[in-house]
């Protein structure tokens, strides 16, 4: 796995105990941990990168612990995770945690070995690709090579994916490998990227916490007017316009006359 494929998982834990016990369950060969001290860092992290998952020490007396919670319902796309003892006097926090819709509840000395699994499973990547796993029949992308692009192209979950990383994935050279996928009039491959990156941004766009301009940014378009022109050549609609549409509704679209470049 490349290091652009590890989770991203932003954690609020403002005591030295608990980030100690994030660094040890969430090592750095097998994701990426963004600490934050502050709600305004811990928000801030969503608008700079694709965040998969996140951990909240609800354990801690910190001033912003409840303002760190509450963006739960900012950005419901990530799965949020308490971090907990879970003792008789954690109820109250636990019960808070259940009302603001929290995935679950990590238990500090329990759930330590599993705590990694727990998590990235259930992140936005894992899930993303795994409800894509099989591309769309109307697509037709029937054969080997393209079953095999499509997988890695929706394991980055609307990041950006590079034809030369895809095609040496692969073992064929970039040139064979755009001319082979689009064989028999099926999609241009590029045009399958751009959707995939779509499908996530009308994903993300649902997300009260984000505008069109994070959405861009998070998933690596060179900017919201680059967003907009691709949602405009690829399914023809604005981009103001994802946040309503479900997947099925984006693939029908790019299948009425948006799958391949007009010469």
């Amino acid at each position: 796995m490349t290091s652009e494929l590890l989770p991203s998982i932003v954690a609020f834990a403002p005591r030295e105990r608990t980030r100690a016990l994030v660094k040890a369950a969430f090592p750095r060969r097998k994701c990426r941990i963004v600490f934050a001290r502050t709600a305004s860092d811990f928000g801030d992290a969503f608008k700079k990168e694709l965040v998969d998952a996140a951990i909240v020490d609800v354990g801690s007396s910190h001033d912003d612990t409840w303002l760190v919670a509450a963006l739960a319902r900012e950005f419901p796309s990530a799965p949020f995770f308490a971090l907990a003892s879970l003792r008789a006097a954690d109820g109250p926090a636990i019960a808070q945690c259940a009302e603001l819709e929290f995935a679950d509840v990590l238990v500090e000395g329990v759930d330590d070995g599993c705590a990694r699994d727990l998590v990235a499973t259930r992140g936005f990547s894992a899930r993303f690709a795994e409800a894509l796993r099989a591309p769309p029949i109307v697509l037709a992308l029937n054969s080997d090579v393209q079953q095999r692009a499509w997988a890695y192209i929706v394991a980055h979950a609307g990041r950006r994916v590079r034809t030369v990383h895809l095609a040496r994935r692969l073992g064929v050279t970039r040139e064979h490998l755009s001319r082979t996928f689009a064989a028999d009039n099926s999609p241009n491959l590029k045009r399958v990227i751009d959707l995939v990156r779509l499908l996530a941004a009308a994903e993300l766009a649902k997300n009260p916490g984000y505008d069109i301009r994070d959405v861009a940014t998070v998933l690596d378009f060179a900017s919201s007017s680059h967003l907009s022109s691709t949602a405009q050549r690829i399914v023809g609609t604005k981009p103001a316009s994802l946040a309503r549409l479900r997947s099925v509704d984006l693939i029908q679209r790019f299948t009425r006359g948006h799958g391949r470049s007009r010469a």
